[in-house]
C-alpha cells in the first residue's frame, strides 16, 4: 500500500514543480518520479554525497529521506535507492 505523499516539516529542501525520469547512479536503472519524490529523491543524493564528503552531521536527515522513500514508493526506492 503506498501512503498519501507529503514532504516531512524537517525537509528542507528544493519542492519541484514538476516530477521527472531519474537514473540509479550504479545499475542505470530509470524510474520516473512526481515532483514530490523528485524533490526527496535529490536530497537524499545531496545527502549522501555530503556524507562520502565526510559531513556526518546529515546522517539523520538522510536516514529520514530513505525511510521517506521506502515508505511512500517502496517499488522508486528499490529501483533507485537500494
Amino acid at each position: 500500500m503506498i501512503k498519501k505523499q507529503k514532504l516531512p516539516k524537517w525537509f528542507n529542501g528544493e519542492l519541484y514543480k514538476k516530477g521527472d525520469t531519474v537514473q540509479n547512479r550504479f545499475s542505470g536503472a530509470e524510474y520516473k518520479l512526481n515532483a514530490m519524490e523528485l524533490s526527496m529523491y535529490d536530497f537524499v543524493i545531496g545527502s549522501t554525497i555530503m556524507c562520502e564528503m565526510g559531513m556526518k552531521d546529515v546522517v539523520p536527515d538522510l536516514r529520514r529521506g530513505l525511510d521517506w522513500f521506502r515508505t511512500h514508493n517502496s517499488d522508486a526506492y528499490m529501483v533507485l535507492l537500494d
